[in-house]
């Protein structure tokens, strides 16, 4: 039997509390936080000991452009580690969000070890 979208949500978020339990981002290593909607995908390097994000990207942008969303979200990798690297932030800890690291959470991490990104 299909889940209902209660029962998704709820599964998500129990996934995301655990893991969220385990990793922990500081200024020196930010934690590099994913959000997939439908339409879109997200991204945030967070300092969790501040609570301040210092730097984001997602797909709306201008300069994000793909044929696919798996392309987009790419480029979304590779523009969330430039703008790390003008922070001077070469490592991070990869969130998936609850998300299965496949598809476009694969693709944006991918992007974001091909701009120099290590995690």
């Amino acid at each position: 039997m299909a889940k209902g979208k209660k029962e998704k949500v709820e599964r998500r978020r129990r996934i995301r509390k655990s893991i969220r339990e385990d990793m922990m981002g500081t200024s020196v290593r930010p934690r590099l936080s994913v959000y997939r909607s439908n339409k879109y995908i997200y991204a945030q390097l967070i300092d969790d000991f501040e609570g301040h994000t210092l730097a984001a990207a997602s797909s709306l942008e201008d300069d994000v452009d793909g044929d696919s969303p798996t392309e987009e979200s790419r480029e979304v990798g590779e523009l969330i580690a430039q703008r790390a690297q003008e922070e001077g932030i070469e490592k991070a800890v990869f969130d998936r969000g609850g998300y299965n690291y496949h598809g476009r959470v694969e693709a944006l991490a991918e992007g974001a070890r091909e701009g120099g990104l290590e995690f």
